[in-house]
């Protein structure tokens, strides 16, 4: 079991978040980060501790609040944005999630930010599916594929949700390339794999 589960979570494709982020920034234009998950897993928390990651290693940092549907989304992420003293481009409530992204990516070409953090609904809604088609239409990728990592939040709980990212991983092939572990910005680690499967077997 534990061999399988390594080969599963073991990366198939080279995911390098900082040389990304470097090589992006030599043409010219903004990374962007775009973080997608069901309500209540944590999506604004573990963006802004994706945020004080970057800024640890001297990346500019701007955050995107596309969350135009969920109640005190836009404010949290402010929160945020505040604590860690990082601009945040927000058209409030109601809006096209597409259109304010495209906008936030224009401003951060503006200010000379290196990454764009993306924070979107975490609901499945059918007008929702077809905003996150476009936010994925913007990508400069040739690739079609929209997820490119994942990131496992709330680790410290070993649940069925940690399964569900198991099937994640085997079936889009998409690496897990952070775990969240705490509430604080710096509860959060690159994934280790033989150490993430020997937790998942406790």
């Amino acid at each position: 079991m534990e061999d399988a589960l390594v080969r599963i979570l073991t990366p198939k494709c080279s995911v390098d978040v900082l040389r990304d982020v470097h090589a992006s920034t030599e043409q010219g234009r903004p990374y962007v980060i775009t973080f997608v998950g069901v309500n209540g897993v944590g999506n604004s928390t573990n963006l802004a501790k994706i945020a004080y990651w970057l800024q640890l290693r001297n990346i500019s940092v701007m955050m995107a609040a596309c969350d135009t549907f969920k109640s005190e989304a836009v404010e949290q992420l402010q929160s945020h944005a505040h604590k860690l003293q990082i601009p945040i481009f927000e058209k409030g409530y109601e809006k096209d999630p597409a259109v304010v992204v495209k906008e936030a990516i224009r401003e951060a070409r503006r200010n000379g930010s290196d990454v764009v953090l993306v924070n979107t609904a975490g609901r499945m809604q059918i007008n929702y599916l077809s905003s996150i088609r476009k936010l994925a239409d913007l990508s400069s990728s040739p690739s079609s594929l929209v997820i490119d990592g994942i990131l496992l939040t709330k680790f410290d709980f070993i649940d069925d949700n940690v399964g569900a990212a198991l099937s994640m991983v085997y079936i889009l092939g998409a690496p897990v390339l952070f775990v969240g572990c705490g509430q604080s910005y710096i509860n959060f680690r690159k994934i280790n794999v033989r150490t993430t499967v020997k937790t998942l077997l406790k």
